[in-house]
């Protein structure tokens, strides 16, 4: 429902405000990142992604945005009743390839094509595309609040990266116990190590945000990727077990070489900037206050998600940004004005290290079966 003045907080310049030291902040955040990005490198002899590097399967699809839809939500790709082709990625978020029983978010990163308008993009080669991306994971926030405390966790990422995986998988069954203890007495907050902290489940039964704000055209959201499929609910909570480290790509396989499901894209309008920051990542959003509401529906077909093909495509090809957008999906907040810089610079370096050009699909036609 609307706020207590009978209408959702409006976009403006003003909801964003800059933090102390952020653009050196940021700065150091590109260094780091950076230096963890060619330690990968270094390992493997090939250039991965700076965060989500492991893919568990890539899926085409189609985005058909309701009818009929109230006014605060025909904004932006929703403006009118229409059909994109689509396609999404399933990852983890690790800077590296680890077994897949090592704690982590889980990511759903979406590339819509057929949607005109320049974009926010960094590179300038990129502003004329055709696609527009949607970046989520399976939380509501963040497990910062803001770029400076965002940097003090990607020291320390940069320090765990050089343990060997059994010391994470260690810390891992850690993080589990505690937060399975936490939630034991009735609490969901388990620091930082929030996503992570999870158990390892199906990937599939997961709901995933955009974790952060983003301009939702002329108001303030959060969005949400909600199964809706009965297949899929009951996937939600089924454990994986952990000795196959790619558990959750074979899963993802194995279930869409059977299946076509539908997924419901959501949106949670800011109602009130202080229970529903822009500038605080870690602030969960009331539901009470805003609920998810729902504007288009994704409906992905049975397939073959990880063919040989399509691992080179999604892995040596394709680039996701939440900065590759129009104007009216700008991301908001410092959190993600850092990762305006970080994504493009490690996509830049990737693609440079694997000797392959940066490029956007035009059609869904692209995708290689």
């Amino acid at each position: 429902m609307p706020n207590g003045e009978g209408r959702y907080v409006p976009y403006s310049t003003s909801v964003e405000v800059k933090q102390p030291n952020e653009d050196q902040d940021i700065q150091s955040c590109l260094e780091v990142l950076k230096r963890m990005q060619v330690r990968a490198h270094e390992r493997h002899r090939y250039a991965l992604r700076g965060a989500h590097a492991k893919s568990h399967g890539l899926v085409k699809g189609e985005l058909k945005i309701y009818e009929n839809l109230p006014e605060e939500l025909r904004q932006g790709i929703a403006k009118a009743p229409t059909t994109y082709p689509v396609i999404i990625r399933f990852s983890t978020s690790p800077p590296d390839i680890y077994r897949d029983a090592i704690a982590a978010y889980r990511g759903f990163a979406i590339k819509l094509i057929g949607v005109p308008g320049k974009k926010l993009h960094p590179e300038p080669n990129a502003r004329d595309a055709v696609t527009q991306d949607f970046i989520l994971a399976n939380g509501k926030n963040l497990p910062t609040v803001n770029v400076s405390a965002y940097l003090k966790q990607v020291y320390v990422g940069d320090k765990l990266m050089s343990l060997p995986q059994s010391v994470a998988q260690i810390a891992t069954i850690g993080m589990r116990a505690v937060a399975a203890t936490l939630r034991a007495f009735g609490s969901d907050y388990v620091g930082g190590c929030a996503g992570q902290a999870l158990p390892l489940t199906h990937i599939l039964g997961n709901s995933f945000y955009t974790t952060a704000p983003v301009r939702f055209g002329d108001y303030v959201a959060k969005l949400n990727v909600e199964p809706v499929s009965d297949s899929l609910k009951a996937l939600r909570g089924v454990p994986t077990g952990m000795s196959n480290q790619n558990v959750l790509r074979d899963m993802v396989v194995e279930f869409f070489r059977k299946n076509s499901v539908e997924y419901e894209f959501r949106a949670q309008l800011c109602t009130d900037l202080k229970r529903m920051p822009v500038e605080d990542g870690s602030v969960e959003w009331p539901e009470d206050e805003s609920p998810y509401r729902a504007f288009g529906k994704i409906t992905i077909p049975a397939q073959e998600a990880y063919t040989p093909t399509r691992r080179v495509y999604v892995d040596d090809v394709l680039s996701w940004s939440p900065w590759h957008c129009i104007e009216e999906h700008q991301p908001l907040g410092s959190l993600m004005r850092v990762r305006r810089q970080v994504y493009f610079a490690a996509s830049a370096y990737r693609h440079k290290m694997n000797a392959m050009p940066l490029t956007e699909p035009t059609s869904i036609d692209e995708i290689p079966d």
